[in-house]
């Protein structure tokens, strides 16, 4: 919206809260996740679309992984305000309105039809009416009570097209304030099903509330089915990632490996929240994506790509916590002054210094690159930290044991305690 700024100041101003305005892949996301989490469906692939105000986000899914998401600007009311200014619609209204919606929808149809959906999923309060229309004049039955197929589309679009509004309030299902912008919807769905080859939709109560919902109860228990869900949009969405920015998939498992043994075994020295591993192995795949860019001040885009890209399954605010333990493997280190600190709340400060320093540590165990290292050992004790390598047979882990060891003061510093690395 293009009042959304002057919106989120005044819900800061008026209640204190913090609003996050969500992309619209995001809000595909979480609409795919409330819908998978809560509808058993034994077909594949699967299109979901959900067609708000402003735009349309279409999601296509298999064996319940996302597989590709497309946003479009086909919101109803977006529409109706741009191309529907009489009642009823004129033709020549229409006629434009349609134009723009068939050029749309013409740029990514090929993608919908390569697909093959085997089923289309449609959520939101206009997919609702239109099924609401659909059964009144059909009197389906059963499970065909919330499907309307494409021919069913294309003709109810058309009648809507032709009633004022006053008639289109009194159809069931669609109600005063949706028989404003249900004319466009229409046409969306209508130029939807017939330009991407599909035979109708099913609709369902079941959304981004829902998503919201599974995503929250998520976080507090991964066991859940929605835990799982995420875990492995996230994965998929990590690896998809690392393959755009031309990153070596080996190099950055070694370092998530390594990344993860060290929060493990020094948990008593960190302290960071549990949460923190999932954010350091994403880091961890991740740190290399500013080459993509230009390898001078590449750490300067590692943090742009990782806060700003659409990496699925994380908020925001997640996205820039990753992107800031990332940021930090140069010269340079975390300080207050920072404005990629200033983007962090205060408690996360401190977390994001010590995940970083941890990220820097696992980079250094595998800085040759040619997986010398054949395994790591980790104590703590005594108020210090030794770690200690074995090196495969007739290789060499001097380069990893100089790295580790160029980390001392700055362990010290952050931790407390003394660093040393040697030989097993």
């Amino acid at each position: 919206a293009r009042n959304s700024r002057a919106f989120l100041e005044w819900v800061r101003s008026a209640t204190g809260w913090k609003v996050e305005i969500i992309s619209g892949l995001e809000e595909a996301r979480l609409i795919h996740l409330g819908l998978v989490s809560s509808l058993r469906v034994n077909v594949s692939p699967i299109l979901m679309i959900d067609l708000g105000g402003g735009s349309c986000e279409l999601t296509i899914s298999s064996k319940n992984h996302i597989r590709d998401t497309i946003s479009l600007p086909l919101g109803a009311v977006r529409l109706t305000n741009e191309f529907l200014q009489h009642d009823p619609p004129r033709k020549s209204e229409l006629r434009r309105l349609r134009g723009f919606v068939e050029r749309e929808i013409g740029r990514i149809s090929g993608r919908i039809v390569r697909a093959r959906p085997k089923a289309v999923i449609a959520t939101s309060g206009t997919a609702a009416a239109l099924a609401a229309v659909c059964h009144g004049l059909y009197k389906t039955k059963g499970p065909r009570a919330s499907t309307v197929s494409r021919a069913q589309m294309r003709r109810i679009a058309k009648m809507l097209a032709r009633l004022p509004i006053e008639k289109r309030r009194q159809l069931s299902g669609v109600g005063p304030r949706r028989a404003e912008i249900i004319v466009a919807g229409a046409v969306v769905y209508a130029e939807l099903l017939e330009r991407c080859q599909l035979r109708g939709f099913r609709y369902s109560p079941l959304g981004l509330r829902d998503g919201l919902l599974a995503q929250m109860a998520a976080e507090y228990d991964r066991s859940t089915k929605s835990g799982k869900q995420i875990e492995s949009e996230r994965w998929d969405s990590l690896r998809a990632a690392v393959e755009h920015y031309h990153i070596d998939m080996d190099h950055a498992l070694q370092v998530r490996e390594s990344a993860m043994h060290l929060f493990s075994v020094l948990r008593s020295v960190h302290r960071l929240p549990i949460e923190y591993a999932e954010w350091l192995s994403a880091a961890a795949m991740l740190y290399e994506v500013g080459d993509y860019v230009n390898r001078n001040g590449r750490h300067r885009h590692t943090y742009y790509i990782i806060a700003n890209s659409e990496i699925l399954g994380y908020t925001p605010q997640q996205r820039r916590i990753i992107a800031a333990i990332a940021r930090y493997l140069g010269k340079s280190r975390p300080a207050p002054g920072d404005a990629v600190m200033k983007n962090l709340v205060p408690t996360d400060r401190e977390s994001v210094r010590k995940a970083s320093l941890l990220l820097r540590l696992a980079r250094a165990l595998n800085l040759g690159r040619t997986g010398a290292v054949r395994q790591t050992r980790v104590y703590a004790r005594n108020g210090a930290v030794n770690v200690r390598l074995e090196a495969k047979p007739r290789a060499s882990v001097d380069l990893e044991l100089w790295a580790v060891e160029k980390e001392k003061s700055y362990f010290r510093e952050v931790f407390g305690r003394e660093l040393s690395a040697a030989t097993l």
